[in-house]
C-alpha cells in the first residue's frame, strides 16, 4: 500500500512504546485530514465521510495491512518506554541508597531529596552518570578533612586527582552538598546585604568570586594555599621565622598584614597575646588600624565565611571574642566559631542588637532564621524586627572594646 500518513505512524510507536512492542488496542487520529482518512478506509475496509471529527484503527489491522508488518514500517525497534521507567525508578532507589556515614543527618537527607526532586537524578542516570553520586558520596564521606589539598581528596575518593576540578560534575554535586552542610552559605553567598556605609557592593562581589571556594574550605578542603588569606592587626608572635617577623614588625607600626595559610604550614605560628578579638568586616579592622593604630588589642577580620587560614591561625590562640553581622549568617557564623574554637560573644547580644537599629534605618532580614544559644532572646528579637544591622554601624563601640583591653 501507499506510505502511510507520518502521523498514524507517530500515534502507533507511541501506543507501542507505552506497551512494550504490543500489538493490541487502538490509535486515534483528531481532525484527520483527506489522505489520513483515505489510509485508514484502505485500512479497515470501513468508508468515513469528509469531515469525520475522529478516525481510530486498531494496531492489528494496521500491522496487517503493512507488507513486513507495523514494526519494520517503524525501523524495526521500538522503546520500551514502561521498562525503561522501571530500570530508572530501580537506579534512582540504588543511589538513594548508597551508604554513606552522613546517611541520616539532614543536610545529606535533604541533598539527597533535591536531586530526586528536582530531576537532577533523573538526568545523570539518563546520561549514564549514576556513578557520580556514588563518588559525590565518597567524598562526602572524607569530610570533614584538616587542610587537605583539593587534589589530594579527589585521588582519595575516586583515584583521579582531576574529578574534582572547577566546574566539574561531581565537584558540582559535592558543592551542592556543601552548601547545605553549611547553613547561611546560600544566603550571605548570593545576596550580601546593604551596609550602613555601602560596603556591601564590594562584599557581594567578592563572596560570589569566592563562594566555591568558601564552601571547600568550610569543609576543611584546600584549593589553594596561597589564596586562603586571613586578616590580622596587632597579632605579635613567638619566634624568629621570616614570617613571624613580618608579623610582629606590622604590629610595631600598626599595620593590617594577610597571612596565607601556605606561610602558616611552612613556618610555624606561635601567637603571643592574651586575648584576641575576631571581627567580620574589613571596614571594623581599616577602622581600628586607622584610629587605634598600635593601641588596638589584637584583632583578626574573617572577611565573611572563616577561610581555612583564619582556622588555622586561631587553632593556636586563646579563646577568641567574636562578632559578626546581625543577620542570620552572622548568627550561624558565631554559633559555628563557638562549637570550632570555644569563642565568646563579643558585641552580640540582644541589647548589642536593638542598640543598633536605634541607630538608624536597616536593610530587610533574608534567609533562614537561626538560633542564639550565647543569648536566646537576639534571635526573637531580630525575627520580631526583621531588620539586619550591620557590623559597621557598631565601629564606635567596638573600638572601645580593643582600646580598653589593651
Amino acid at each position: 500500500m501507499a506510505d502511510l500518513p507520518a502521523r498514524l505512524l507517530a500515534a502507533a510507536r507511541r501506543r507501542l512504546e507505552r506497551t512494550g512492542g504490543v500489538l493490541e488496542g487502538s490509535i486515534g487520529l483528531n481532525a484527520p485530514t483527506d489522505d489520513e482518512r483515505r489510509a485508514i478506509i484502505g485500512i479497515t475496509g470501513i468508508y468515513r465521510p469528509e469531515g469525520v471529527k475522529r478516525l481510530t484503527v486498531s494496531l492489528a489491522a494496521l500491522d496487517a495491512a503493512i507488507p513486513g508488518g507495523l514494526l519494520q514500517a517503524l525501523g524495526g525497534r521500538i522503546r520500551d518506554r514502561a521498562a525503561e521507567r522501571a530500570a530508572e525508578e530501580a537506579a534512582r532507589k540504588d543511589l538513594l541508597a548508597t551508604p554513606s556515614r552522613h546517611a541520616g543527618t539532614p543536610w545529606f537527607s535533604d541533598w539527597l531529596a533535591a536531586m530526586s526532586s528536582d530531576g537532577t537524578l533523573t538526568r545523570l542516570i539518563r546520561r549514564g552518570d549514576g556513578h557520580l553520586v556514588r563518588q559525590a558520596c565518597a567524598v562526602l564521606d572524607l569530610l570533614p578533612a584538616s587542610f587537605v589539598p583539593l587534589p589530594v581528596l579527589a585521588e582519595a575518593a575516586t583515584g583521579d586527582t582531576k574529578a574534582l576540578g572547577r566546574g566539574s560534575p561531581l565537584a558540582t554535586l559535592v558543592l551542592r552538598a556543601l552548601t547545605l552542610r553549611t547553613p547561611g552559605e546560600p544566603e550571605r553567598m548570593s545576596s550580601r546585604r546593604e551596609s550602613d556605609e555601602g560596603a556591601n557592593e564590594e562584599r557581594s562581589g567578592r563572596d560570589h568570586e569566592h563562594a566555591p571556594r568558601e564552601l571547600w574550605e568550610s569543609a576543611g578542603v584546600i584549593l589553594d594555599d596561597l589564596a586562603s588569606q586571613v586578616l590580622v592587626l596587632n597579632l605579635r608572635t613567638l619566634g624568629d621565622t621570616v614570617v613571624s617577623r613580618w608579623l610582629n614588625d606590622a604590629a610595631a607600626h600598626g599595620i593590617p598584614f594577610r597571612l596565607t595559610l601556605q606561610q602558616q604550614v611552612e613556618y610555624e605560628i606561635m601567637p603571643d597575646v592574651e586575648e584576641i578579638f575576631v571581627c567580620e568586616n574589613p571596614a571594623v579592622l581599616r577602622a581600628a588600624a586607622a584610629e587605634l593604630g598600635t593601641t588596638s588589642a589584637a584583632l583578626i577580620c574573617t572577611e565573611g565565611i572563616p577561610s581555612a587560614a583564619c582556622h588555622k591561625l586561631l587553632m593556636g590562640c586563646p579563646r577568641p571574642r567574636w562578632r559578626a553581622d546581625f543577620d542570620w549568617t552572622g548568627l550561624r557564623i558565631l554559633a559555628s566559631a563557638r562549637l570550632r574554637h570555644g569563642a565568646i560573644a563579643w558585641r552580640m547580644g540582644a541589647a548589642d542588637y536593638s542598640a543598633g537599629l536605634e541607630l538608624g534605618e536597616s536593610t530587610p532580614l533574608t534567609g533562614s532564621p537561626a538560633v542564639s544559644l550565647w543569648d536566646p532572646a537576639l534571635a526573637g528579637r531580630m525575627a520580631a524586627a526583621g531588620r539586619a544591622v550591620m557590623e559597621e554601624r557598631l565601629i564606635p563601640v567596638l573600638l572601645s572594646d580593643l582600646t580598653r583591653t589593651r
